[in-house]
């Protein structure tokens, strides 16, 4: 986990009595979110792996059903050895990995760049703060979902200020990295997630501009 809340922030801290209880929708969003900030963070171990593997989503149709039904696949057919050199290759490398999972570089070209002072603002305002221990700043895009997961979970706040953040922080960019990741030489597991996340952004911005 990257981001964490920090419940000694007071009125602005993302609390159940501050925020309603989420709707079925969110709570399916806000789990979606969470399974891919852990595909992101770190080499996905055997238990996320089952878990894509065992979705069923046969009865539904649609982009976003096609790229979770290829997700299923492919992670039914990953190995750990694979999956380790994979995620190595693509956000590690020797100096750096094949892609920059951070939303500064995609926004100005630099990391920790001013994208990240705002974020930084509007993370405690919400009473998010970055973990101790990890190195990683809070734009990387495992922080940010998560981060959204948080959001959009039971003690998360309005469905409005969830699009602020959405729109401030993961819209501008995110779209053009999990494309950037399909495309990407290392891919093989990840071609799949970069697919159906880019779907399921996509869906988000749909539905946080209708509600």
């Amino acid at each position: 986990m990257s981001v964490q809340e920090n419940n000694m922030t007071g009125a602005e801290t993302v609390s159940s009595t501050a925020a309603p209880a989420a709707e079925a929708d969110d709570w399916v969003r806000s789990r979606v979110y969470g399974l891919l900030a852990r595909v992101f963070a770190d080499i996905p171990d055997q238990a996320v792996v089952e878990l894509l593997a065992s979705v069923d989503v046969e009865d539904e149709d649609g982009p976003l059903a096609e790229a979770w039904r290829n997700l299923s696949e492919a992670a039914a057919a990953a190995d750990p050895e694979s999956l380790d050199i994979e995620f190595h290759a693509l956000f590690i490398g020797l100096g750096r990995g094949e892609l920059m999972p951070f939303g500064s570089w995609y926004q100005s070209g630099f990391i920790m760049g001013r994208p990240l002072v705002k974020l930084r603002e509007d993370l405690r305002e919400f009473g998010l703060e970055r973990e101790s221990g990890v190195h990683e700043p809070e734009d990387h895009v495992a922080a940010l979902l998560e981060s959204m997961a948080l959001l959009s979970g039971p003690e998360g706040t309005t469905l409005a200020a969830q699009r602020v953040f959405f729109n401030d922080h993961l819209a501008g960019w995110v779209e053009r990295f999990m494309q950037d990741l399909q495309q990407a030489k290392s891919a093989n597991f990840y071609r799949a997630v970069g697919a159906f996340a880019e779907r399921f952004m996509v869906t988000e911005k749909q539905y946080l501009e209708m509600v």
